[in-house]
């Protein structure tokens, strides 16, 4: 008897195994993934468009795991954005509201980030309208351009 219920947990656990394999992997049909090129690319896959930066400004896809697109910095702007990411936080959360803020403006510069980050849909927006926006615009240097580079804000 003993050899019956000590089987029993083996089993469980080989259908378990196999029941986890099955519903991890994911299956796109080839007509789909031709049709859709999201669908076809792997990794991360954000879209970032910047206005009023002046050099900076335009439109660029970044994809990660592999780094890739045409954003000028897309390796920077991966390993930049995975050092930021942590289990259960939004990276791209907006500052909470009601914080201190400096009364200072970073100039006109906009940004909009679209995709996808760590499994999680991304919809952000930017701009450099107070201390607390100019500070998270830099922390998301490279995937932003560096302003302060340009000589356009604090």
């Amino acid at each position: 008897m003993s050899q019956v219920i000590r089987s029993v947990p083996a089993r469980l656990l080989l259908a378990a195994g196999s029941l986890v394999a099955v519903a991890s992997g994911t299956v796109v049909p080839a007509a789909a993934q031709a049709q859709s090129p999201v669908l076809a690319r792997s990794g991360d896959h954000l879209t970032v468009t910047v206005r009023g930066t002046g050099a900076g400004d335009g439109t660029h896809e970044l994809t990660c795991h592999p780094a890739g697109g045409d954003h000028p910095d897309a390796a920077g702007a991966c390993a930049a954005l995975d050092g930021g990411t942590r289990w259960g936080r939004d990276l791209f959360a907006p500052d909470a509201p009601g914080g201190l803020c400096t009364m200072q403006y970073g100039g006109p510069a906009t940004a909009h980030v679209t995709g996808r980050w760590a499994g999680r849909p991304v919809d952000a927006r930017f701009d450099r309208g107070d201390g607390c926006a100019i500070a998270r615009w830099n922390r998301f240097v490279p995937l932003l351009p560096d302003v302060r580079a340009q000589g356009l804000g604090a």
